[in-house]
């Protein structure tokens, strides 16, 4: 029998459920990427995606298969090549948007598709309060997520066959980067970093974050493995699981209501502001707060910023200068590595006052932050030349 296994956001051969599960099942298996030209990403992104691939075929290589890549959409390309194929299965991981849900149910209306949990820790839906099928508030799906027995992370198919006679596709040769980078960086982030995450990760100019996250949002390692081997170094470890969590809620939230990709999941009926040049200094770190255009100038220059940092910017934009949270929404996905739709609009609208935030009207002063969290000013300082530092913040 034969099957495809196609990889979208979970591009990995260790703990990758989808491809065990075809492997285990299966006498061939094809895996497939497909390029979709209608989701739009920026040139690091792309990048990071592209070094990604690379590594998953190199690794596909070596267990005796290889990476099938096509461009077009997925489920036309997919269905093309299972009739090419006679596959006859599509092994697919679970995903949370409204896009990976009509692409999964487009998918079934015309293959028998095995879906596999290979994007979060726990599946969303699986944890649920009484009244409802999803939680909307953190802390009682923290209180239930952390009991969960998770399985035990999956080693790689011993050994693949690919059916002979595919074109496989042309892929640059970018060496060092997915899986292979993803896992020497938790490596390296579980002896360095780990130990003093709880105190230091806000600490803006110390950079002790573990920035696995972009490496989580491709599914270069997965979060299943992250959890356990942080968990393996003791209680060290709870704050830096309780932020995995936090991707998991957040991935359980936009399961049930896909519309808050876009759309508030509580509508306060505010009056937001319009004012495009506002934004637009705001964008590209010129609003004169030190803090925030550090933050900006960060994320446009490396296309990651620490999580700190990131409530600071979007508290200024929705609460200072009172900007619909979409705007900055759409700022951090055309510029962040890890941009992730389920995170970025649901930390978005917590920050707004619109989600799953009970403390609607919390408001961060920039210089306050500042003062708490880059107190030396060193932050700023590496980002923000001095010269553009209003004497008033120096």
């Amino acid at each position: 029998m034969r099957a495809i296994v196609l990889f979208t956001r979970d591009l990995r051969v260790h703990d990758q459920a989808a491809l065990r599960a075809a492997a285990d099942a299966c006498t061939e298996i094809v895996p497939l990427f497909v390029f979709d030209e209608a989701l739009r990403r920026s040139p690091a992104r792309d990048a990071l995606l592209r070094e990604a691939l690379a590594d998953l075929r190199a690794r596909l290589r070596v267990c005796g298969g290889d990476l099938v890549v096509r461009t077009g959409d997925p489920v036309e390309e997919t269905l093309r090549l299972a009739h090419e194929t006679d596959a006859k299965i599509v092994y697919l991981g679970v995903d949370a948007s409204a896009y990976a849900q009509r692409r999964r149910a487009r998918l079934a209306d015309a293959v028998d598709v095995r879906l596999e949990n290979t994007i979060t820790a726990v599946v969303p839906g699986e944890l649920a309060p009484a009244d409802r099928d999803h939680y909307r508030i953190f802390t009682p799906y923290w209180r239930r997520w952390r009991d969960v027995p998770l399985p035990v992370p999956l080693d790689p198919p011993a050994r693949l066959r690919i059916p002979p006679g595919i074109e496989p596709g042309e892929l640059d040769d970018l060496p060092g980067g997915g899986e292979t980078a993803a896992r020497q960086r938790l490596l390296v982030w579980l002896r360095d970093g780990l130990h003093d995450y709880a105190e230091a990760r806000n600490d803006l100019a110390r950079d002790a974050t573990s920035r696995l996250s972009p490496y989580l949002h491709l599914g270069c390692i997965s979060a299943v493995e992250t959890i356990t081997r942080a968990r393996a170094e003791g209680a060290v470890a709870d704050e830096f699981v309780r932020q995995l969590c936090w991707r998991d809620f957040y991935l359980q939230l936009l399961t049930a209501n896909p519309e808050t990709a876009s759309h508030d999941l509580h509508d306060q009926g505010r009056e937001w502001v319009e004012d495009e040049e506002a934004l637009a200094a705001w964008a590209e770190g010129r609003t004169g707060y030190p803090i925030v255009d550090a933050a900006m100038r960060q994320l446009r220059s490396e296309g990651w910023i620490p999580n700190r940092a990131r409530l600071i910017v979007a508290s200024f934009l929705t609460k200072t200068l009172g900007l619909h949270w979409r705007h900055g929404a759409r700022v951090f996905d055309e510029w962040l590595l890890d941009g992730d739709v389920a995170n970025n609009s649901g930390n978005w609208q917590w920050v707004a006052g619109t989600g799953v935030d009970t403390r609607p009207n919390r408001k961060l002063n920039p210089i306050a932050q500042a003062k708490r969290f880059d107190p030396d000013g060193d932050y700023v300082r590496r980002y923000l030349p001095e010269s553009d530092v209003p004497a008033t913040f120096r």
